[in-house]
């Protein structure tokens, strides 16, 4: 099979097993409502998947480096319907929801990276980049569409029928995975448990880690902003757009969707004009421009939506040089338990930052009041600016 074939058929494997990714983010004023939950609730919620992903995927990353990674992509896929359906048919509140979310995390820490590797692994052309940087900007198509899933399945079929639906969709990687797939199984190594999960020397590997650190910048600010879009742009357009939910979704789509092109050609940009560079710059204005979003909430709608698509733009642009770079600077050698480190890191504050992001709009005065997005928008976005910190320090 043709690279750019493999590369397709990952990158829509890969935006299938998103489908169920943002449906709690969609329905945290559902949640809200029918569950009293507090922002600070709605917010470990919305992020309660990002822990099962960071608890997993050290694990199953570093056993891609022992064993074929279409393996780990078929179990992880499995596990996704599974955990997609038991919230379903199981969430009563938010301890029970977020059980079956870090489940459901834990899935798709077995189909995310490991699903990379099995693509990186396969591929045969000189220039890897842009199949991460297209594999990657799937995920951007894939978390898009689950938010517009969401909105319009809840409408017809409530959301206990709509995450049931949403199974579907980590059914497609596993099917990709045993039809499409050939067995690759790495080469031989030596070791145990201990030395499966030995990071040292990962740790070591200075240029690799600056990436892995700017990740985790890169993730918090994202993971945020896709946590809370919804309920903001619900309360920024209330009494000025006439769809409700459905429409709102309609347009978080649309912006989730910007990051397919933000990313391959902030990839593009990184390999002309050097990759540190690009996502210095990239990092840098979206923390600029996510300062200003919160502060449009009651402006006119024309700046609102100027402003947030610039936003979904530059939060995005950086994503798949920062992992080409990490895929770039790892030891072959190494490679899963590399970016098995990088996504960990990358999870672990993913499920922090919509959390604080709920707490500050609590400690601000809640969702009601333009001065708490504000304060909630700046403290999230100046987490960007720890990426080009984290890219000068591996250079010294």
């Amino acid at each position: 099979m043709s690279d750019r074939a493999l590369i397709f058929w990952m990158s829509l494997g890969q935006a299938g097993s998103l489908l169920p990714l943002s449906t709690v983010a969609t329905l945290v004023p559902v949640f809200v409502a029918q569950w009293g939950l507090s922002n600070a609730e709605a917010g470990w919620l919305a992020g309660s998947i990002n822990v099962g992903y960071m608890l997993a995927v050290p694990f199953l990353m570093a056993l891609t480096d022992r064993i074929d990674a279409r393996l780990v992509l078929i179990a992880g896929a499995a596990l996704s319907a599974v955990a997609a359906l038991a919230f379903a048919l199981l969430a009563e509140g938010l301890w029970s929801g977020t059980l079956w979310r870090i489940l459901a995390g834990m899935g798709l820490a077995g189909c995310y990276m490991p699903g990379l590797k099995a693509l990186t692994d396969r591929l045969t052309g000189p220039e890897p980049s842009r199949g991460v940087a297209s594999y990657t900007a799937s995920y951007a198509v894939g978390a898009g569409l689950s938010y517009l899933f969401a909105g319009l399945v809840t409408n017809w079929l409530g959301w206990r029928g709509m995450f049931a639906a949403s199974a579907i969709g980590p059914l497609l990687p596993l099917v990709i995975g045993f039809l499409v797939l050939r067995s690759k199984p790495p080469a031989p190594s030596r070791g145990g448990l201990a030395s499966l999960l030995d990071f040292r020397p990962v740790l070591r590997n200075r240029p690799a880690m600056g990436y892995v650190l700017a990740y985790g910048a890169h993730c918090y600010e994202l993971a945020a902003f896709r946590a809370w879009i919804v309920a903001f742009m619900g309360f920024a357009l209330a009494g000025r757009e006439p769809g409700g939910m459905v429409s709102i979704t309609l347009l978080v789509t649309l912006l989730a969707l910007l990051g397919l092109p933000a990313s391959v050609f902030g990839n593009e940009a990184s390999i002309r004009f050097g990759r540190r560079r690009v996502i210095n710059l990239v990092m840098s204005v979206s923390a600029l421009i996510g300062c200003l979003v919160g502060i449009t909430a009651g402006a006119h709608v024309a700046l609102v939506l100027a402003l947030a698509i610039l936003y979904a733009i530059s939060v995005t642009a950086d994503s798949g040089s920062i992992t080409a770079g990490v895929v770039a600077e790892a030891d072959p050698k190494l490679r899963g338990a590399t970016m098995a480190l990088h996504s960990t890191l990358g999870f672990a504050v993913s499920f922090v930052s919509p959390l604080v992001f709920g707490l500050v709009l609590d400690l601000g005065g809640g969702q009601g009041d333009t001065r708490a997005w504000a304060l909630a928008f700046a403290a999230n976005a100046l987490f960007a600016l720890g990426g080009p910190l984290a890219l000068r320090w591996a250079a010294r």
